[in-house]
């Protein structure tokens, strides 16, 4: 699909994105990018914020409100000339002069995003509406970073971006499964009114350093548990499938997509599939094989099965990813050692 086309009605023609700041043109203006990155203090933007400063052309500017993010994560770009950080909720409006916007700001683990709902839905709407906005006022382009919850439980497997999707629009997880799919909607809808450029980027399970320990999801309950020496919980049947992204891939991805000419949606991740149990045995050899594997209750609404279809982002972006799960693992244990200062054994 090309950056311009219409998804609506075949009798309105597609409007020209809006023409950015005059300053843009001016002589005087130097070329460097400059970049926006909400939720830029998590655990992938951070990661994001890495790769786009290794290009001296490129200011980032990062605005998060630490609800699960932390200065922590980009203490190494504090003081640089090229970098800037704004603690800012992004249900409040923002004026600021931007060339791209990557929009990650939203709590991603079940544990925080179920602590308060009302407010995770206010960011995937208002806050999405807001970064909407400030990318028609500047001529920005802006990209979503959306969600394989988007399908709920799926019933098809693997999933491609033409699936609409099986989700409890009234359960526990709803308020970031909706909220997700009603900021796709208005993505959609800004692209087709306003002529927006817009990409959207459906993520499935990303793991790897910086992930908070105790976030509640599976690679990082489970690193941590063994690092400490407690049982691997594994939720229960064990046999629910997930496939597991490293961080440095989906970082990959989401800048080739914002580069290209396609406005998506397109998954992002990684297509091995694991069981639970089998997730919780490779841990368990890697980190600690003295501890035991403990089933327990399931959440509600929890997917029995989660795998990306990737061939467009084969196609179209040239992407896949690199890293296999055994090879991420210990980059993670690594982290996860440091942070809670337990010492490896030889």
């Amino acid at each position: 699909m090309a950056a311009n086309s219409s998804n609506g009605d075949s009798s309105t023609s597609p409007k020209q994105p809006p023409l950015p700041s005059p300053l843009r043109f001016s002589k005087f203006y130097q070329s460097n990018m400059r970049i926006l990155i909400t939720g830029g203090a998590g655990f992938i933007g951070s990661h994001l914020v890495d790769r786009l400063m290794e290009c001296e052309k490129n200011e980032v500017v990062v605005v998060d409100n630490y609800f699960t993010g932390s200065k922590d994560n980009l203490k190494k770009w504090m003081g640089h000339p090229r970098f800037e950080l704004i603690r800012h909720d992004i249900t409040e409006p923002l004026m600021i002069e931007v060339d791209q916007i990557y929009h990650l700001a939203c709590p991603a683990s079940p544990i925080f995003y179920k602590y308060n709902p009302v407010k995770t839905i206010k960011t995937n709407v208002i806050g999405t509406l807001n970064m909407l906005g400030l990318a028609k006022r500047v001529g920005a382009r802006i990209l979503l970073t959306s969600t394989s919850e988007v399908y709920g439980d799926p019933l098809e497997h693997p999933q491609n971006e033409s699936y609409w999707g099986n989700v409890n629009p009234i359960g526990v997880r709803s308020c970031y499964d909706e909220g997700k799919r009603v900021a796709e909607t208005l993505m959609f809808d800004y692209h087709r009114q306003h002529g927006l450029e817009i990409r959207v980027a459906r993520i499935f399970n990303t793991y790897g350093p910086r992930m908070n320990i105790d976030d509640g999801r599976v690679v990082s309950n489970f690193i941590a548990q063994a690092l400490r020496g407690e049982p691997l919980t594994v939720q229960s049947p064990g046999t629910q499938t997930r496939s597991f992204c490293y961080v440095s891939d989906l970082v990959d991805g989401l800048i080739r997509l914002m580069e290209g000419s396609n406005t998506g949606p397109i998954n992002l991740g990684n297509p091995g599939e694991f069981t639970m149990l089998e997730l919780a045995e490779t841990v368990k050899e890697l980190v600690n094989p003295d501890v035991e594997i403990k089933i327990v209750d399931n959440t509600p609404d929890d997917p029995r099965q989660r795998k990306p279809d990737i061939t467009k982002a084969k196609e179209l972006l040239n992407w896949e990813p690199k890293f296999k799960l055994q090879d991420g693992l210990p980059l993670m244990e690594e982290d996860f050692r440091l942070r809670l200062g337990v010492v490896k054994n030889n």
